[in-house]
C-alpha cells in the first residue's frame, strides 16, 4: 500500500479525536443527540484546524444508525457505505475550482434527488468564498429552503468574502487555532503510536512552527521524521526547516546588549556563510525580543515560551537587562528589517545595520 502522510493517516474518524475544537463538536453532538439538524452549516476559520473533517464526522454521524455519543459508529452498514471514496450521499465540491453558475444550477438540480443509503445527502462544499456573485445567488434559494433529505456544509478560509445574505442562512461555527500544548499532546500520541522516538524540545519545536495548524504541524512532522529517519530530535528539526538555533540567537542578542559590534557582524558574515536565510533570522530574531518581553513581564514565562533549557538563565539575565522601551525599539526594526529585505539587493547589510541601530537605540536610554 503506498505511504499516508501523518495528517491523512490520523484524520480525526470521531468528534472525540478532534483537537482543539470542543466547542463546536459539542454543540454538533448535542445536534445529534437531540435530533436537532440544521439545514445549513458554516464552517469559517484558518487552514488545517479541522472544519473539513468534522464535516465528514457530522456528515456520517446524522446518517449512522446507532450513533454513539453524537459520533458515528463505524461498524453498521451506513457507515461503512459512507466511508467508500464513491458513496453518493456525502458529496463533496471544491468551489475553486466549481465556482460558475452553471454548476451550482446542476447542484440545485441534482438535491431534489433522495439519498441512497443514509437518511441525509449531504453537501460539503470546500473553498464557498471562491464562487462568483451569480453562483452565490443561485445557490441562495436552494440554501434558504432545501429538500428535507438535504444537508449543506459551507466550508472557508475567507468569512469576510461572503455575502451577508449567505451567511443568514447558515448555522455558522468558527474554528480557533489549535493552541500548542495541544498540538503537542497530538504530536506525542501519534508518534507513540507509530514507534517514533523523539526529543520533547523537537516536538514544542514542531507545534510552534505548526502556528495554531494540526494539518501544518503533522506535515512538518512528517519531514522531520523522514529526515532523521523516525529519530526525531531537536537539532535534526532545526535542519529540515533551515531555522535558527535559540542558542545562535541567543548570542547574537547578547552581542548587541554588550555594543559588540564586531562580535555581531562576525556572527551574521558566520550565518550567511552556513546557508542561512537572512529574512528567516531577521524573523527569528523578532521573535526571540518577543520572547525577552515575555520572560521579563510574566511570572508564567514558561507556559508562553518555547526555549531550550541550556539557554533559559541567560535569556532570563538578558531580559532583566533591557527595559520595555530597549525591547520595542528593538521589535520595531527588526520589523522593519523583514520589509526591506524584500527589496533590498544587499540583504546581509539592512541586517547587519539593522544590529548597530539597536546599539545605538540602547544607549539613548
Amino acid at each position: 500500500m503506498a505511504y499516508l502522510a501523518l495528517y491523512r493517516k490520523y484524520r480525526p474518524q470521531t468528534f472525540d479525536k478532534v483537537v482543539g475544537q470542543e466547542h463546536i463538536t459539542k454543540t454538533l453532538e448535542n445536534q445529534i443527540k437531540n435530533n436537532k439538524i440544521s439545514h445549513a452549516y458554516l464552517f469559517c476559520g484558518t487552514r488545517g484546524t479541522g472544519k473539513t473533517s468534522v464535516a465528514k464526522i457530522f456528515a456520517r454521524a446524522i446518517n449512522c444508525e446507532h450513533p454513539v455519543n453524537g459520533s458515528p459508529c463505524g461498524e453498521c452498514q451506513t457507515c461503512k457505505l459512507l466511508q467508500q471514496q464513491n458513496n453518493m450521499d456525502i458529496m463533496e465540491i471544491d468551489a475553486a475550482s466549481n465556482n460558475r453558475v452553471d454548476e451550482i444550477r446542476d447542484l440545485r438540480e441534482k438535491v431534489k434527488y433522495p439519498p441512497v443509503v443514509g437518511k441525509y445527502k449531504v453537501y460539503i462544499v470546500d473553498e464557498v468564498h471562491m464562487l462568483t456573485d451569480s453562483a452565490f445567488n443561485a445557490l441562495l434559494k436552494t440554501l434558504e429552503e432545501p429538500p428535507e433529505h438535504c444537508v449543506f456544509i459551507l466550508a472557508t478560509t475567507e468569512v469576510q468574502k461572503l455575502p451577508a445574505t449567505i451567511l443568514s442562512r447558515c448555522m455558522r461555527f468558527d474554528f480557533k487555532l489549535i493552541e500548542q500544548g495541544t498540538l503537542v499532546e497530538m504530536l506525542k500520541n501519534i508518534f507513540d503510536d507509530s514507534n517514533i522516538s523523539y526529543e520533547p524540545e523537537a516536538l514544542q519545536f514542531i507545534a510552534k512552527e505548526g502556528n495554531g495548524s494540526a494539518r501544518d504541524t503533522l506535515s512538518i512532522a512528517d519531514m522531520c521524521v523522514s529526515f532523521s529517519n523516525s529519530n526525531v530530535t531537536y537539532s535534526s528539526v532545526l535542519q529540515v526547516l533551515g531555522v535558527n538555533d535559540d542558542a545562535q540567537l541567543c548570542e547574537l542578542v547578547q552581542c548587541i546588549i554588550d555594543d559588540d559590534a564586531g562580535g555581531y557582524l562576525q556572527h551574521i558574515d558566520s550565518l550567511v556563510k552556513d546557508g542561512k536565510s537572512l529574512s528567516m533570522l531577521a524573523r527569528d530574531l523578532s521573535a526571540y525580543f518577543r520572547n525577552l518581553m515575555v520572560v521579563k513581564n510574566c511570572q508564567n514565562y514558561k507556559e508562553l515560551v518555547v526555549m531550550r533549557p541550556d539557554i533559559e538563565e541567560q535569556v532570563k539575565q538578558q531580559a532583566q537587562s533591557l527595559t520595555n522601551d530597549n525591547i520595542t525599539d528593538f521589535l520595531d526594526e527588526f520589523g522593519q528589517v523583514e520589509l526591506n529585505l524584500k527589496y533590498s539587493v544587499r540583504p546581509q547589510l539592512v541586517l547587519e545595520v539593522a544590529g548597530l541601530k539597536c546599539m545605538k537605540l540602547k544607549k539613548k536610554l
